[in-house]
């Protein structure tokens, strides 16, 4: 790098700033869709499944691992433990209230959700559902391409990088949200395939 430019090795400062930033969106916005596919439930039992589920605690919604231990007994079996016996009725609520699909069973300490196996027409309708999480995941690194492409073109509209720069810019901008497209698409990949294993 020559004195005065910046990590992409353009002399605007203007160029390195967006394209950081659009890169810390969609980063951002790569990881969002992972958690979201992890939210979709396969075969397997994970902690993951109820950890967007919350609970009402003292008044207050509060993320069901805030307040309970989960661990994973069996490959179909998740249990809750409550850290305070008062919230097993909570919990069990909020569990029954979810889209989870599956009755929570209580003895009054732990809470034991047993995940019955997917039918082949359960496990297309989950295929439906990541796909069109990834789709969301697409739009928003477009949207963040977007962004900074309108950031660039007032910097060079206004004489602040030349018209080449804010070429080799949007080239640079087209080679990062492919890279992110990517990792979204691997991701989708991999979760499909947990899905559709019998």
């Amino acid at each position: 790098m020559f004195p005065g430019q910046g990590r992409f090795g353009y002399a605007g400062a203007v160029i390195d700033e967006t394209l950081l930033e659009a890169m810390e969106k969609m980063d951002k916005a790569v990881e969002h869709t992972q958690s979201q596919f992890a939210t979709v439930r396969t075969g397997r039992a994970t902690p993951s499944l109820v950890e967007r589920i919350t609970v009402e605690y003292y008044g207050t919604q509060v993320p069901i691992q805030q307040i309970a231990s989960i661990s994973v007994p069996e490959a179909r079996q998740l249990l809750i433990k409550p850290h305070d016996r008062g919230t097993i009725e909570a919990v069990e609520r909020a569990i029954r209230d979810s889209d989870l699909g599956v009755a929570p069973n209580s003895d009054g300490i732990v809470i034991r959700l047993s995940l019955p196996q997917l039918t082949e027409e359960r496990r297309r309708e989950y295929v439906k559902v990541v796909k069109h999480m990834a789709e969301e995941g697409r739009i928003a690194l477009r949207s963040s391409r977007r962004d900074a492409r309108k950031t660039m073109e007032i910097a060079e509209k206004d004489g602040e990088i030349s018209a080449d720069e804010l070429d080799r810019a949007e080239k640079e901008m087209e080679k990062v949200t492919h890279e992110h497209v990517e990792h979204i698409d691997a991701a989708l990949g991999r979760k499909e395939q947990e899905l559709l294993e019998v």
